[in-house]
């Protein structure tokens, strides 16, 4: 099934939410929404029910979905909204897939948690996505998740959640001094938490301290193999969020990073530098569990 979405309301429907709402009940097949550019400033679900999904624009530059809701605005009963409804697209399906599109929460720097995808899916993919924020951008929850050549911004706890979640030839951009990139909640039976290939990190004029990551819960898993990091990457790499506890259980790896802000010799001695053999053990298949992401 095609369904065309266009902001100007020229063709098909004018609203991604109704576009999506317009899949019959029970439906199974494969649904392409084709995404024309324009901003669509909407809060858009994916639903549980939902058939495998494709979300497909021509751009991510100029097919923009924006909301602006944190964790403080007042929700239907008046009470604060909390950081895990305040997704701009938030999805539940089995099996969904993003391309060329722009997914921001524009809450704006300092209003706290305000997440722009907020992903609970079972299998997941985004290509050529913006994810644009400034805390908690992306809620990588649970299932598997491949990004492929993405744009995440943000400044604290910009990529959280449990999922396993692989991040080849991405862009992650900090905001925002003293922030950190990653916090993961990885299960304590997950071999992969985030893994990062070949990607790189780079930060705004002035910024500076930002930390790889840090452990929302005791046994995160992150991987950073071959990433090229600028000078706002802080020499000690990683933060235990002030309970000392988790340096034993966290798993906080790299291999070959690279730039300004790779520094093994500064790295906190809880973190490990990987030998090329346990790097070579990062594919695809191994970390998605036999998943390809090509099938979707």
């Amino acid at each position: 099934m095609l369904i065309t979405v266009s902001a100007s309301g020229g063709e098909g429907f004018s609203s991604l939410q109704e576009a999506l709402d317009s899949i019959p009940r029970g439906y199974q097949s494969a649904v392409t929404i084709r995404i024309k550019p324009g901003i669509y400033e909407e809060k858009v679900t994916v639903a549980s029910e939902a058939p495998p999904i494709l979300l497909l624009g021509e751009d991510p530059h100029s097919t923009i979905i924006t909301w602006n809701d944190n964790a403080h605005t007042p929700g239907p009963g008046g009470e604060a909204m909390g950081t895990f409804r305040t997704g701009t697209l938030s999805i539940f399906a089995e099996n969904f897939t993003a391309e060329n599109l722009t997914i921001s929460n524009a809450s704006g720097p300092g209003t706290g948690q305000a997440v722009a995808a907020f992903v609970d899916a079972g299998h997941a993919v985004f290509r050529r996505v913006r994810l644009l924020g400034d805390q908690d951008t992306l809620y990588a929850g649970q299932g598997k998740q491949y990004y492929d050549e993405c744009y995440i911004e943000g400044d604290v706890d910009y990529i959280f959640g449990g999922a396993t979640a692989l991040f080849e030839r991405c862009h992650l951009h900090n905001k925002r001094s003293r922030g950190y990139i990653t916090a993961a909640s990885t299960p304590e039976d997950a071999a992969y938490g985030y893994v990062f290939l070949d990607c790189r990190i780079t930060g705004g004029e002035g910024v500076g301290e930002v930390y790889l990551g840090r452990p929302w819960r005791p046994f995160a898993h992150v991987a950073f193999i071959r990433t090229v990091m600028d000078a706002s990457v802080i020499g000690e790499g990683w933060h235990n969020w002030g309970q000392p506890d988790r340096e034993q259980s966290s798993r906080y790896e790299e291999y070959e990073s690279s730039g300004p802000g790779a520094d093994p010799q500064a790295r906190v001695k809880w973190s490990r530098q990987l030998t090329s053999e346990e790097a070579a053990a990062f594919r695809v298949l191994s970390i998605l569990d036999g998943w390809h992401p090509e099938g979707y």
